[in-house]
Formats: structure tokens, C-alpha cells, sequence
């Protein structure tokens, strides 16, 4: 595998210390505060209740580094996106407000991007991509079915990891029964995947075309994509499923949902505040 993902739970005041070895990695506060210590130098990632909250503070870890994290502010949960790598970049720390957000698509396949760490949005990087979406209950995202994986007239060669949360609107906090579906196909038929994802599920994509991944009527659905190949190259170009792809012109005659944006650097904007 070319990327990777550990989700850590701190309690209150607990550290944790590694080396990176030959990846580099992202932190990224889902909640918690977090301080990051890496190289003499002190990162302090401010508090996010959870992952429909807002935005987070974020920060860059080379390969060959010692790192140590602290949460600072109560227990929190963080994730580590990884990948192999073969240039050393520096340390750094990126703010929520420096985030940008895109939304995507339009009508029920409507979805917010906070870019994080796409590509031109942070270069400091080798080869390591990751983007959160959030999708409204009720909507597809990851649509139309896209792949890049090198193979044919797709030229970038990228796998991919999907890490889920789930939320209900009825509750206000994250669903142990709320879900999601998902899809990963290959023209070869070696793979074809339909399966139900709950809150906290990872999904695994060496190739092909994913997509939808549809959030349930009631069940918010969050998911962290960590991308990375063989070659190097940081691009997150794609190529679409030919049968679909269609549906993107058939945007120009829709508006986006009017319940997205779901979050800012501010704090949330839809959803009701998540215990």
C-alpha cells in the first residue's frame, strides 16, 4: 500500500510518541485538541468537538521525524493519514481559516470539500493527498463513479482510503445505527463491491472506479480521503465511469443544496451541535 491510516484515542493529558520513518503523515484533530511536537518545534491544533463541527487545525509531518502528541484539552481523537515517501519537506502547521471549502456537484449529489490538503492547496508535501467531504442525509457523493489508478487513459495511479463517520439528525450526535452505502467496481469484474458503512468503517481502494458513496435519509455522512501513489505525482485527477458521466452536465440546470455548507472554520452552520 502506498497510503495508510491509524486513528489514535487520547485520554486527557495523554501522549503518545513515534517515528515516521518512511512516511510522512497529516495530523488531524477528528476532536480534541491536540499539541504536536516534532523537530524542536510545538504545534498546538485547537479543539474540535467532532467532525460536523467545523473545520480543524492541522498539521504536516515529514518522513525520518520524532514526534510526540498531547491531548491538551480533554480526551480527543486523532487520525493519521500516512504514505511512503521519498522527499523530506519540513514541519508545518495550517489553521482552519486557512482551509478551503469547496462544494461539489449540485441538487441531491451536492457535497462539501474542506481541502486540506489537496493538491496547491499545501505543496509541502511528497506524495501525500487528504480532503474531508461531508454529505447532507439523503445525498450521493463520490458521483459519478471516477477511478484513478494508471490503467488505461487514467493517468495518475492513486490508491485510496475512505474513513467514515456517521451522524443522526434526530439526535444530534454520531449513529451506531445510522449508515451509509458504498460502491467500488472494476470493468474486469474482479472487484464489484455494495456495502453498507457505519460510523467509524474504513474502506480500502487499490483500483478501480468508487463511487456513490449515498448518505441515508437522517444519517449525515462524513468521510476522510487519504490518497497516494507509486509515481510521486500529487494530482487528484480522475477519470469517470463513461456510462455516467453525463450526470455532471445534467448539473448546469440544477442549483447546489441548500443545506451546504454544513460547517466552517467558525463552527457549524446546518447541523445541530453533536454531543
Amino acid at each position: 500500500m502506498c497510503c495508510g491510516l491509524r486513528v489514535l484515542e487520547l485520554a486527557s493529558g495523554e501522549s503518545v510518541t513515534f517515528a515516521t520513518g518512511g512516511l510522512e503523515m497529516a495530523v488531524l484533530p477528528l476532536s480534541g485538541a491536540v499539541r504536536v511536537e516534532v523537530e524542536r518545534r510545538q504545534f498546538d491544533l485547537r479543539d474540535r468537538t467532532h467532525v460536523f463541527h467545523g473545520l480543524a487545525d492541522w498539521a504536516y509531518l515529514p518522513i525520518d521525524a520524532e514526534v510526540r502528541l498531547t491531548a491538551t484539552a480533554g480526551p480527543a481523537q486523532v487520525a493519521l493519514p500516512s504514505a511512503s515517501a521519498g522527499k523530506r519537506f519540513d514541519p508545518a502547521k495550517v489553521d482552519a481559516e486557512a482551509v478551503p471549502v469547496e462544494l461539489r456537484g449540485a441538487g441531491q449529489s451536492t457535497r462539501q470539500l474542506n481541502n486540506f490538503m489537496a493538491p496547491r492547496v499545501f505543496d509541502g508535501a511528497d506524495r501525500l493527498m487528504c480532503v474531508e467531504v461531508i454529505t447532507p442525509d439523503g445525498n450521493w457523493s463520490s458521483y459519478p463513479p471516477h477511478r484513478h489508478d494508471g490503467e488505461g487513459d487514467c493517468v495518475v495511479n492513486n490508491e485510496e482510503i475512505y474513513y467514515f463517520r456517521v451522524a443522526s439528525t434526530v439526535t444530534g450526535s454520531y449513529s451506531v445505527d445510522g449508515f451509509a452505502m458504498h460502491r467500488t467496481y472494476t470493468d474486469d469484474g474482479e472487484i464489484d463491491v455494495n456495502v453498507a458503512v457505519y460510523d467509524g468503517d474504513i474502506f480500502s481502494i487499490p483500483r478501480g472506479y468508487h463511487g456513490p458513496c449515498v448518505a441515508a435519509p437522517g444519517y449525515p455522512l462524513y468521510y476522510l480521503n487519504v490518497l497516494a501513489g507509486p509515481s510521486g505525482e500529487r494530482s487528484m485527477a480522475f477519470c469517470d465511469d463513461p456510462t455516467h458521466h453525463w450526470v455532471r452536465d445534467s448539473w448546469n440546470e440544477m442549483a447546489t443544496d441548500p443545506r451546504l455548507p454544513m460547517t466552517s472554520a467558525a463552527g457549524p452552520i446546518r447541523l445541530k451541535e453533536l454531543s
